[in-house]
């Protein structure tokens, strides 16, 4: 039988600007405080916390073929000490040509990893937020939070 919501990772009521208010590392708060405004208005949806660290926007439920399910944000980051993460979903598969045009980047299966901000095309990554919402939204059902 299948288990609802096997996420560790699930929404909380912490505000997003409070929790990026914490964030100590200077360029890393700016740099979030951007995130924040860029993918609001990207999306279109509300940003709620994910677990303690993660800013999402959006949430879609996905079930797998071995019956694990659960939901997740369709967009979201975190500005970790090292670098900020941007999770764009469901991977970079078909975007390397705007990927190409980004800037200073580096990526895994989901995540998109800056430095700063200052490394990266602002309106390129808003291109992509865009892209990686309309990709899940074409795959799953989804909703605004």
């Amino acid at each position: 039988m299948a288990k609802k919501n096997e996420n560790k990772t699930v929404t909380t009521e912490v505000a997003p600007a409070d929790f990026i208010g914490t964030v100590e590392h200077d360029q890393r708060r700016e740099d979030a405080e951007t995130l924040l405004e860029l993918m609001g208005r990207a999306t279109g949806f509300p940003a709620k916390m994910w677990g303690p660290t993660i800013v999402g926007f959006g949430r879609y439920h996905y079930v797998y073929d071995t019956g694990r399910e659960g939901d997740w944000m369709i967009v979201g980051f975190s500005p970790r000490k090292a670098k900020m993460v941007v999770y764009l979903l469901p991977g970079y598969e078909d975007l390397s040509e705007p990927l190409s045009r980004l800037g200073k980047h580096t990526i895994g299966k989901s995540c998109l990893y800056i430095n700063k901000l200052a490394d990266v095309d602002l309106d390129v990554l808003e291109e992509l937020v865009k892209t990686s919402v309309e990709t899940m939204q074409g795959m799953y059902d989804t909703f605004p939070e």
